[in-house]
């Protein structure tokens, strides 16, 4: 079973990232990790604040959930390879606030009537950066902590690079790498994947409207458009940038490292193969009604 725990049920996935991050860690202290996890489902529920629930169905708290399962595995694996940078635990607490904020920027506050979250799309890393730089304090993070979850969180941007950041060390840029590899993977291995491309191209048409931007302008200029440049996305972006731009930090999800199977480049590849097949299909449609 990939993944092996059901990652609609919030509780379960919390249980399961406890239960290997005790692996490498036995004695850490999870007060941070439940309270900010807490925090985020609240934020989804619309129990936060002045702000209504999130209300993508994309980039919903499922995904989160996912992101945030994928990365705690990536950071096990590279403590099983004794990889260097070694992270200890309180680094490893500040990648899992960033991967748990990175989509907290499609928040909309009680007052905002006009659509969906979705319209911040083109924003939302920069809202998710402020909404973290806000409300970490609150858990006791330093500055220099803050920064370096900022930077993780910037790291997720359609666009962005690790090298544009400006770590000060190895262990904050990795850090980064990680959390944006964590973010492509889980979604694009999600079993649900093929049939979710219309919802996600809604959110990217959404987003375009809002800022009045002219159909040929647009990335995507239909749903069928988004799904048709899905297997090209994934061969030459975005499996590049995971091995150059973040420095390869997705083989350490292979069991055994580095040259086992890979469960999330395997899900992934039979994602595009369903997508592929699909567009085989004579009426060359892989929209699902």
């Amino acid at each position: 079973m990939f993944p092996n725990v059901d990652t609609r049920d919030a509780h379960a996935v919390a249980n399961r990232i406890r239960e290997l991050l005790r692996s490498i860690h036995p004695h850490a202290d999870f007060t941070f990790f439940d309270a900010i996890f807490a925090e985020v489902g609240r934020m989804f529920r619309g129990e936060f604040g002045d702000y209504q629930p999130i209300d993508l169905r994309y980039h919903d708290f499922q995904h989160t959930l996912q992101a945030t399962l994928c990365l705690t595995e990536i950071l096990v694996g590279c403590h099983h390879a004794c990889a260097l940078p070694r992270y200890d635990w309180r680094h490893i607490e500040l990648g899992l606030a960033a991967i748990l904020l990175h989509d907290s920027g499609y928040l909309k506050t009680r007052s905002d009537g006009e659509g969906t979250g979705a319209k911040y799309t083109c924003t939302h890393v920069l809202r998710s950066t402020a909404i973290a730089a806000s409300q970490l304090p609150r858990f006791g993070l330093n500055a220099q902590e803050i920064n370096i979850v900022l930077g993780a969180i910037r790291c997720t941007g359609p666009t962005a690079t690790v090298d544009e950041q400006n770590y000060e060390n190895e262990a904050d840029l990795l850090l980064g790498c990680c959390v944006t590899t964590a973010d492509y993977l889980s979604q694009m291995a999600a079993s649900d994947y093929p049939d979710e491309l219309e919802i996600l191209y809604r959110e990217f048409e959404e987003s375009d409207d809002y800022q009045n931007i002219p159909l040929e302008d647009r990335v995507f200029k239909s749903a069928q458009d988004l799904v048709e440049r899905t297997p090209c996305f994934w061969q030459k972006i975005v499996l590049p940038k995971l091995e150059t731009d973040f420095r390869g930090m997705y083989h350490f999800l292979a069991s055994p490292y580095p040259a086992g199977p890979n469960p999330y480049v395997q899900a992934i590849e039979k994602n595009i193969g369903i997508i592929q097949n699909r567009l085989k299909q004579p009426s060359h449609s892989v929209l699902r009604a």
